[in-house]
C-alpha cells in the first residue's frame, strides 16, 4: 500500500511539472515540416522543411531564419516581406511535423535512440519513452548534455532520488537537441 501511495505521489508530481510548461509557445527547429499558404494566392502555397542552418525559403520572400522563432513570429515576418508584392497578404503557417524537436537517449536503457517531442517532456518522461533503465544502469549518474550556442552544459538527473519524491528539480524539462546519457 505504501509503495502504491508513493507511486501515485510521484505520478502526480510529474503531471504537475509537465503542465507548468505547456503554455510556452513552440519554437521551430531544423527538420520541422511547415505548410505555408497565402490566402487567395494559389502559387504561394508550399510545404517547406527547415534546413539544418534553421533557414527556409519561400517565393517572393527569399530566404530567412527561423531559429528560436514561433509560428506567429514567422507569419509576421513573411507577411512583411510579401507586402512589397501583395497588398495586405494573409499568411498562414501550419506545422505539419515536429521532426526537428528531438531528444537523444544513449546508454543503459531498453530502447536507446532519438525521440520526437510532440509535447513538452521532462527527463523522466523521456526515459520512459526509452523503455526505462536496464538492470545495469547507474541511476545516480544520469546526465543531460545541453548545447547553449558554442558551449555545452551538464545537467545531472537524480533518478533514484526522483523515484522517492526527492530532488524533483533535477527532473528538468527537455529542450530540442538534449542528449540524455545513462551510464
Amino acid at each position: 500500500m505504501k509503495k502504491l501511495l508513493s507511486s501515485a505521489f510521484f505520478l502526480t508530481i510529474i503531471s504537475i511539472t509537465s503542465n507548468v510548461y505547456a503554455d510556452e509557445p513552440y519554437t521551430l527547429n531544423p527538420g520541422d515540416r511547415l505548410f505555408i499558404s497565402v490566402w487567395n494566392e494559389e502559387a504561394l502555397q508550399k510545404e517547406v522543411i527547415i534546413l539544418p542552418d534553421s533557414t527556409i525559403s519561400f517565393p517572393l520572400a527569399g530566404q530567412f531564419n527561423t531559429q528560436g522563432r514561433t509560428v506567429i513570429e514567422l507569419e509576421d515576418e513573411l507577411k512583411a516581406k510579401l507586402s512589397d508584392y501583395i497588398s495586405d497578404p494573409v499568411v498562414n503557417i501550419t506545422v505539419n511535423a515536429v521532426a526537428g524537436n528531438t531528444v537523444h537517449i544513449i546508454g543503459k536503457v531498453l530502447r536507446p535512440g532519438s525521440f520526437s517531442m510532440s509535447q513538452p517532456l521532462d527527463a523522466m518522461q523521456a526515459l520512459s519513452l526509452a523503455g526505462g533503465l536496464n538492470t545495469f544502469a547507474e541511476e545516480n549518474n544520469i546526465i543531460i548534455l545541453r548545447r547553449n550556442g558554442d558551449k555545452q552544459e551538464i545537467i545531472p538527473v537524480h533518478y533514484a532520488r526522483i523515484k522517492k519524491g526527492q530532488s524533483l528539480d533535477s527532473n528538468v524539462m527537455l529542450k530540442s537537441g538534449d542528449v540524455i546519457i545513462i551510464p
